[in-house]
């Protein structure tokens, strides 16, 4: 069996001060992830999970601390690296499991056509299969922002700043560029993120030490299901 990885993590908002701050700080310690364009940022798309009665979104509101979510992602609209993953948070701590799937197997996910999963080599399927089946997930709302993200080697530190955080509302068409979206936030907000494992370098963190921002429990699911 697979030994879970946990992983701390903190999110903030922050404002477009802070960001610029952040932004030339970062860089003279940090990588920019080599995903990044250019310009350090990248498109981040998911399609979230639910089931009829909102149980993701209700066990978050409530604050239920053991709880899971289900998503299938992409980045930069790119139909050849498609992820279907499941994150959990157990004790305030986070872990995260992804398969890769095909562009004509995440359609029939969307669709419905769930069959194939269930024979599946792959762990992570079968169980979303199940839960599909026995829980009726199903696909509730489209996330797009865009992430700048840098990474650190010691405490594998993972830092990102999440902007232009937008709802897809009702909409699952997740391969569609031209998606009608909403924003959820105010354009001079942004999040964000700080992932590491047993221990954050006191060089970052003194980096992140931008004045009063409290530690929150935020979720851009949650945050893009206010809308609807």
């Amino acid at each position: 069996m697979e030994k879970v990885k946990f992983r701390h993590e903190i999110k903030h908002y922050i404002n477009a001060g802070d960001c610029l701050l952040l932004r030339r700080k970062l860089r003279c310690v940090m990588k920019t992830d080599s995903n990044a364009g250019p310009d350090g940022s990248y498109l981040v798309r998911s399609l979230y999970f639910d089931t009829p009665a909102d149980k993701a979104l209700m066990e978050k509101i409530d604050g239920v601390d053991n709880r899971e979510k289900i998503r299938i992602r992409l980045y930069n609209h790119d139909n050849l690296f498609i992820k279907l993953e499941k994150k959990i948070k157990v004790n305030g701590l986070t872990a995260k499991f992804s398969a890769n799937i095909t562009k004509e197997q995440c359609k029939d996910i969307l669709n419905g056509n769930i069959e194939w999963m269930k024979n599946s080599d792959d762990p992570l399927l079968v169980e979303i299969y199940h839960k599909m089946l026995h829980q009726q997930l199903k696909p509730r709302t489209i996330v797009d922002y865009i992430r700048e993200a840098y990474v650190y080697n010691p405490g594998n530190v993972r830092v990102t700043i999440d902007k232009s955080i937008r709802t897809g509302l009702v909409s699952n068409d997740l391969f569609n560029r031209e998606l009608p979206t909403v924003e959820t936030l105010p354009r001079q907000l942004a999040l964000l993120e700080v992932k590491y494992d047993e221990f954050l370098p006191e060089i970052i963190n003194d980096i992140l030490q931008i004045g009063d921002r409290q530690k929150l429990s935020v979720s851009k699911y949650a945050l893009c299901r206010m809308y609807y």
